[in-house]
């Protein structure tokens, strides 16, 4: 088949040329020959039949139409070479005859498309506007339901602002109507599988942080009963009578002893399978001091002979730990309630349950806690297991103190249901404001007020108990008869208190919030770590991220008694009066997760 192609002849000289020997230098250092080796071509290039091209149907009818010929050559002017580069000044004659190329390539003559071509193209033409029709409607529907979706999310934010506002009473005030947009975070959860992951990181975490402190207990416990044990000083007879006055060797009470080099064999040995009958705890002192409050508490009560002992977790920096003794293993009993004086036993560890004991008899105890005459620590968790297996063996018979206990809390439950609808809507309010005025009547600073103090504070911020019940729960808090009770422990037990569940996030976020560890928060610190992009009002554009953030801090700063910090107590006392509003568990975690990022 004869190919040819219509081309540009660069220079007429060289139209049968063949590539010879080596010739003077190119330009760009090049030469003919170093070309021909690494570009084995003819040097002129076949024309191309573009007539044959056609499809083989014969419906189109396309007769070949001759072309008119021209050979490329490749040997530029002014060169003795088979091929030379174009430079700047030859681009115009090149491109002079790129334009005759251009238009030799195109024939005048073409037939007329068939109608059977025609019919195709219409064909085509037809599904082309079809396609870009129904992509145009799918686009079109896009927008629209991402609109819709909008619309019905800022309706539905609408339609539930306007239930809470008719729902509100007219004694709310700007300040309850800012610190109800808090709830809303609890409408719009963070990512389930982020936060699960988060939750069994943690999980493994506190996994590993009891096992490191259960494995220190059983350490010193086992070392302890034997190096410490009062019979390792002393020498029996027998045995000073063997030192001869001559040996070099110095009597047994004078040498450094360990627990391998010791002869002596004492009554008070553990062994590892009495201490591994044990029920484990985690605790928190009740304080309102947020450096004790958040203190890392793991206790163990042992049944061989119901004693127990609390030590402290301790974190220093992001790598350094250590497990130091709080609480020295002993028998201890109840200092206050309906069990005063009597032994602790299995059945007073559960969570919610509060251990109290002297602070005089722990005199290694930090100053910040020995300012009171008791220390109240509260169980937040407890191995469940081991404290069925260990329920079953031993069965406690119910007696009258179980009794009275049953009743002191239906009285107390009577009393929280009365204050619930008044507190649900201005718990914030109610509770921080409470914590104010009990801190200013307290002019002793202990925390301990009389009857009538009680009675006017409830009076102050409009809060109706019955006189029956009132008298109830003060003979019941006043155990002591010295008619003071404190005033954290009546609000605990008056106006009730959240869960433990709820609490330990209350912690998580202070912690992460108090990075001195002082047991305080600068106000400055709280704005920089408060984050509401996620809040549902942002989201739907009702309002800005600024506002959600501003109406907290200006809460937050009216439950202070100082505008440029915040204290645990007063931090707590904030999300107490948020927890009464809130009823689901995860509601309350959401409220804090999603700002705090915990």
């Amino acid at each position: 088949m004869d190919l040819e192609v219509k081309g540009v002849a660069v220079s007429p000289r060289s139209q049968a040329q063949p590539f010879s020997g080596r010739k003077k230098p190119l330009q760009q250092d090049w030469t003919s020959k170093s070309w021909t080796m690494q570009n084995s071509c003819l040097p002129v290039v076949p024309r191309l039949d573009l007539g044959s091209l056609a499809g083989s149907d014969d419906e189109d009818d396309f007769s070949y139409v001759p072309l008119s010929t021209a050979n490329i050559y490749f040997d530029p002017p002014h060169s003795s070479s088979a091929l030379h580069w174009v430079t700047p000044c030859q681009i115009p004659y090149t491109q002079h005859y790129l334009k005759e190329l251009e238009e030799d390539i195109i024939p005048e003559n073409l037939p007329a498309p068939t109608s059977k071509y025609k019919l195709k193209y219409e064909q085509y033409k037809t599904e082309m506007k079809e396609e870009y029709k129904q992509y145009s409607q799918r686009n079109a529907e896009k927008i629209k339901s991402n609109i819709t979706h909008q619309q019905s999310l800022r309706n539905k934010t609408d339609d539930k602002c306007i239930q809470e506002e008719e729902a509100i009473t007219d004694d709310l005030t700007t300040l309850d109507r800012k610190v109800l947009l808090q709830q809303g975070y609890a409408d719009n959860p963070d990512d389930a599988q982020w936060s699960t992951g988060k939750a069994d990181a943690e999980m493994v975490a506190t996994e590993k942080k009891k096992q490191t402190v259960a494995e220190q207990v059983m350490t010193d416990l086992l070392s302890r009963a034997v190096i410490s044990d009062p019979e390792q000083s002393l020498t029996t007879e027998k045995q000073s009578a063997c030192i001869l006055p001559v040996s070099k060797i110095a009597p047994l009470r004078f040498r450094k002893r360990t627990l391998h080099e010791t002869k002596i064999r004492t009554h008070s040995t553990l062994t590892e399978n009495m201490l591994s009958n044990k029920v484990q705890f985690d605790g928190r002192i009740i304080s309102r001091n947020g450096h004790d409050a958040c203190r890392e508490l793991m206790g163990f009560f042992f049944t061989h002979d119901q004693s127990l002992t609390v030590y402290e977790y301790r974190q220093f920096g992001k790598n350094r730990t250590n497990v130091l003794p709080f609480i020295q293993k002993n028998i201890y009993s109840h200092q206050r309630g309906r069990r005063k004086g009597k032994q602790y036993q299995l059945g007073d560890f559960y969570i919610g349950a509060n251990l109290t004991f002297l602070n005089s008899d722990h005199l290694r105890l930090p100053e910040s806690i020995k300012e009171n005459t008791l220390l109240i620590l509260r169980i937040t968790n407890i191995d469940q297991i081991a404290l069925d297996s260990f329920r079953t063996d031993s069965v406690e018979h119910e007696d009258d103190i179980i009794r009275q206990e049953a009743n002191d809390r239906l009285i107390f439950k009577a009393i929280q249901d009365e204050l619930k609808e008044q507190l649900h809507k201005r718990g914030v309010r109610i509770l921080t404001g409470l914590g104010k005025y009990f801190q200013q009547l307290d002019q002793e600073g202990n925390g301990l007020l009389n009857k009538a103090d009680f009675k006017q504070a409830l009076k102050v911020f409009h809060l109706e108990v019955s006189e029956k019940n009132f008298e109830s729960s003060w003979l019941i808090l006043n155990d002591n008869v010295n008619g003071k009770v404190d005033y954290g422990e009546f609000k605990r037990a008056v106006i009730g208190e959240m869960n433990e569940y709820r609490k330990s996030f209350v912690r998580k976020a202070f912690m992460k919030l108090d990075f001195n560890k002082t047991g305080s928060i600068p106000i400055i610190d709280i704005r920089k770590c408060y984050c509401a992009k996620k809040h549902p009002q942002v989201i739907s554009g009702h309002f800005t991220e600024e506002q959600i953030k501003s109406s907290f801090l200006e809460t937050l700063k009216n439950a202070c008694n100082k505008s440029d910090e915040v204290s645990y107590g007063e931090f707590e006392d904030y999300y107490e009066g948020l927890s009464i509003g809130v009823v689901n568990d995860e509601d309350f975690v959401n409220i804090l997760r999603i700002p705090w990022g915990i």
